[in-house]
């Protein structure tokens, strides 16, 4: 387990240390309980800032590899991970692990100010102009599904942003803005003539409308997105477990 980073290495500093921390996770002591090193600790050894560390922890604490317990350290996490986030993969990795080859169909960025409810659920100013991207995705060449994304001006997408690669890694080690939390809601909607040219469908035909607000790990808004599905090529699916009294 290599115990420095390379300053001259094209790797980011907190993916190197992202990479040691995975290493250091799997040891006896620490699967045992042991309290992991401290931030200030190995931010010292490493030579980087708390930020740079922070960073790369984070990335364990999102894949439910490690626990944080305020005022006493961080943890293994020895125990299943109960969260609305229980896997968070882009929509091309999770279809891909089924299985299913989708298609990039049409992508778009634009910069533009959002309809009014998009203007208050982002608790942005009325007027202001945010980044877009606009994805068509689709088995063969039709589309099944339109996301709509909204990144919250925090986020400080580049104007000249063209969205080449997965979205949340691009948010990750471009922006240094880790989703953590997503909120989900789930509702049929109308079919009104955009949506119907869009997806290739009939307008007598309802769409699946999911909506997801994308947390960081401070609770903070980063990205509002807008799926809408075919709903004859789309079922979403839950596994609810009774609890044991």
């Amino acid at each position: 387990m290599k115990n420095s980073v390379d300053y001259n290495s094209p790797v980011p500093l907190y993916m190197q240390i992202e990479k040691y921390l995975r290493e250091l996770v799997q040891q006896k002591e620490y699967l045992e309980g042991k309290a992991l090193p401290g931030e200030m600790e190995l931010s010292r050894k490493f030579g980087v800032s708390r930020n740079t560390f922070r960073m790369a922890m984070d990335r364990l604490v999102r894949d439910g590899l490690v626990l944080r317990k305020p005022g006493i350290g961080s943890f293994v996490n020895r125990e299943p991970i109960n969260t609305a986030l229980s896997k968070w993969d882009s929509f091309s990795d999770e279809m891909d692990a089924k299985g299913i080859a989708f298609t990039s169909l049409s992508q778009k960025v634009t910069w533009k100010e959002p309809e009014n409810e998009t203007v208050i659920a982002m608790g942005i100013n009325t007027g202001e102009h945010i980044c877009c991207l606009e994805r068509l995705k689709g088995i063969g060449r039709q589309p099944v599904v339109l996301f709509l994304s909204y990144f919250h001006p925090r986020v400080g997408i580049c104007k000249d942003e063209a969205f080449n690669g997965k979205l949340y890694r691009i948010l990750e080690d471009k922006y240094h803005q880790v989703p953590t939390v997503s909120n989900e809601e789930i509702s049929a909607i109308k079919c009104n003539a955009y949506f119907a040219k869009k997806l290739s469908q009939s307008m007598d035909m309802p769409i699946l409308c999911r909506k997801r607000e994308v947390l960081n790990a401070a609770g903070k808004l980063l990205e509002l997105c807008y799926a809408y599905y075919r709903s004859d090529k789309f079922v979403y699916s839950i596994q609810i477990r009774k609890e044991e009294k």
